[in-house]
């Protein structure tokens, strides 16, 4: 079996009280003004960005540092266009088959349809995989752990990444998804977890009025 190895954690560094104070309820105002949205603009955005952004949501805290989870980013226009034509047949199927009237109704103030022009106009996507396991030089396979909660904290990380670089992004869950990884080359051990749009917003975007739940109705201290 193999030994654990320790080194000093040598980059946190305590902050006073009051500095700890105003950084959390500055980052709550800013955090509170991210909002999804549905009409980007076609702005470039330098790679770079997005790499950073990638390497944030990789820090996450995961089971067993697996690291369960692959991120493909696409900006080729052409590969978009295939992801929304098949992305557009599977909503449709929800649109008008598979949805019940109740979520069909709770869907209305956002006012979403089957159309996703946003999949090609936005200037990259980025599936988001869940591996199972992988797989090691031998072809063996490699058992992953809590592979959808660690994806879920990476994906939330990233999308806290992209905001804080000042982008807007848009969570897109087609279901199913498995087209995903034909498109985007990914093997059958890899789930898509969740497609992400990103990019600048439209100038003149508008957002549906809806609010949050204040702090008593999601916490509570004991």
């Amino acid at each position: 079996m193999r030994e654990a190895i320790f080194v000093p954690h040598t980059f946190y560094k305590e902050m006073p009280v009051e500095e700890m104070k105003r950084q959390a309820l500055g980052f709550y105002e800013k955090m509170k003004a991210r909002r999804t949205v549905r009409d980007f603009s076609d702005r470039p955005i330098p790679r770079e960005i997005i790499e950073n952004c990638l390497l944030a949501a990789g820090t996450a805290p995961n089971g067993a540092n697996k690291q369960p989870w692959h991120f493909v980013a696409v900006s080729d226009p052409e590969v978009k266009k295939k992801i929304r034509v098949e992305a557009e047949k599977e909503e449709h199927e929800f649109y008008n088959r598979r949805a019940p009237e109740d979520w069909l109704e709770d869907l209305v103030p956002f006012g979403t349809d089957e159309k996703k022009p946003f999949l090609e106009k936005a200037p990259y996507l980025i599936g988001i995989f869940a591996q199972s396991y992988k797989l090691d030089e031998d072809g063996e396979k490699e058992k992953h752990y809590y592979v959808k909660e660690s994806v879920g904290i990476a994906t939330g990380m990233l999308i806290t990444a992209l905001h804080h670089a000042g982008l807007a992004t848009l969570t897109h869950t087609p279901n199913p998804m498995g087209f995903l990884n034909e498109i985007m080359d990914r093997p059958s051990h890899e789930k898509p977890f969740l497609l992400l749009v990103v990019g600048y917003p439209e100038d003149d975007v508008k957002v549906p009025d809806i609010s949050k739940k204040p702090l008593e109705e999601i916490a509570s201290f004991i």
